[in-house]
């Protein structure tokens, strides 16, 4: 099990560079939903990769919150990643953040999972 989670670090990574790409662009070039879905599946990703990397199968369909919480309950130190000010729905249409604010807030949570997976020699 543990072996499918270096490619969803690796796609995660780089749906966090997709969204950076995108944020790095002028202001009124930069496409939100572009930013939010790719930093949606960079989130995903990594706490899918996560799981699988504790011989735990993500449950199937599960949102981000759902991951999350599983996350949480094998490793309390996931409570440094703060998730407050995440809205969005992966199952919904709406789930496309509007505006700067609610795209950077998307990108920086993908952003310190990252870091967070780095610091605990998770990813490298």
């Amino acid at each position: 099990m543990e072996t499918d989670a270096p490619a969803l670090f690796d796609k995660a990574i780089n749906k966090l560079r997709e969204a950076n790409d995108e944020l790095c662009r002028p202001e009124e070039d930069v496409v939100a939903p572009v930013v939010c879905k790719n930093a949606q599946e960079a989130i995903s990703n990594f706490l899918k990769g996560y799981l699988l990397t504790k011989d735990v199968n993500p449950p199937e369909g599960a949102g981000i919150d759902e991951l999350y919480q599983k996350c949480r309950s094998i490793n309390s130190h996931f409570e440094k990643v703060n998730l407050a000010g995440f809205e969005c729905d992966v199952h919904v249409e709406s789930r496309f953040c509007k505006g700067t604010e609610s795209q950077s807030r998307c990108f920086n949570i993908a952003d310190s999972l990252d870091a967070f997976l780095r610091e605990e020699r998770i990813i490298r």
